[in-house]
């Protein structure tokens, strides 16, 4: 885990989920956790399977990584955080703030995809073989992501393994949708994000139709919003975050 910023008892940490397959907790490290850390604390990990995380063959449903989160903020002792998750990183924090309302004031879902049995860029991506992946990545994403030589083979490993030694396609195809009624259970202000050129989109349409008050900004770029269009999306997190909070709904 890594920790950036100043710890401020007024503020709550921020605490960044990265999304599955490419995604580390470098995939905020380099792009908006800096900026946030200028006047928050900042907690990032590497989800089960990724980075130098633990690497179970299981356990890589959405119910287990959330209770993976709830976890470490217990071990850091954080009570109430600020969530900001990028794709499947999104459906965990998604899925701990409807567990565990208490802890979370905000919720940030950059390209959450529901359910990710039906993202059909992800059902596709992990279709191929860990090569064929990096091919498959975006024009100027591939040398941001692959930078070549150990990198590169450190990547393609870690793709492979993940493809093929661990239950995470399986949980993928298994994981369930949220239906409206689950999904307006939401009592924290909630931000959505996502790409005009993303088949997501639709997604945030329905997150913003459901969810009382969540509010949707669209971006330049696909589905990789945090490579893709870092600074737009780092100030667009950063004037989320930093707005003065709303009281908590207590209503249903």
């Amino acid at each position: 885990m890594q920790e950036l910023g100043p710890a401020r008892p007024e503020r709550p940490p921020v605490v960044m989920l990265h999304g599955l397959f490419i995604g580390t907790l470098a995939s905020w490290y380099f792009t908006a956790a800096p900026v946030l850390a200028r006047e928050r604390r900042v907690l990032l990990y590497d989800l089960r399977g990724h980075g130098k995380s633990d690497r179970p063959a299981n356990g890589y449903d959405v119910a287990t990584m959330a209770g993976d989160l709830d976890a470490i903020l217990t071990a850091v002792h954080a009570a109430e955080v600020d969530l900001v998750g990028h794709s499947y990183g999104a459906l965990v924090a998604l899925r701990f703030a409807l567990d565990r309302p208490e802890r979370v004031r905000r919720l940030c879902l950059v390209e959450a995809p529901l359910p990710p049995s039906r993202f059909r860029e992800l059902e596709e991506f992990a279709a191929r073989t860990p090569d064929a992946m990096v091919t498959a990545l975006p024009e100027g994403l591939r040398a941001v992501v692959v930078g070549g030589g150990r990198k590169a083979a450190r990547l393609l490993e870690s793709l492979d393994f993940l493809a093929t030694k661990t239950s995470l396609l399986s949980d993928l195809g298994r994981e369930p949708d949220l239906d409206d009624a689950t999904l307006g259970r939401l009592r924290c202000p909630v931000l959505c994000v996502y790409g005009d050129r993303s088949s997501c989109r639709a997604v945030g349409e329905r997150l913003a139709r459901v969810v009382q008050g969540a509010r949707l900004e669209i971006l330049s770029g696909g589905h990789f919003l945090p490579l893709e269009a870092p600074g737009p999306l780092t100030r667009t997190l950063a004037e989320f975050l930093d707005t003065a909070p709303e009281p908590r709904r207590l209503d249903g």
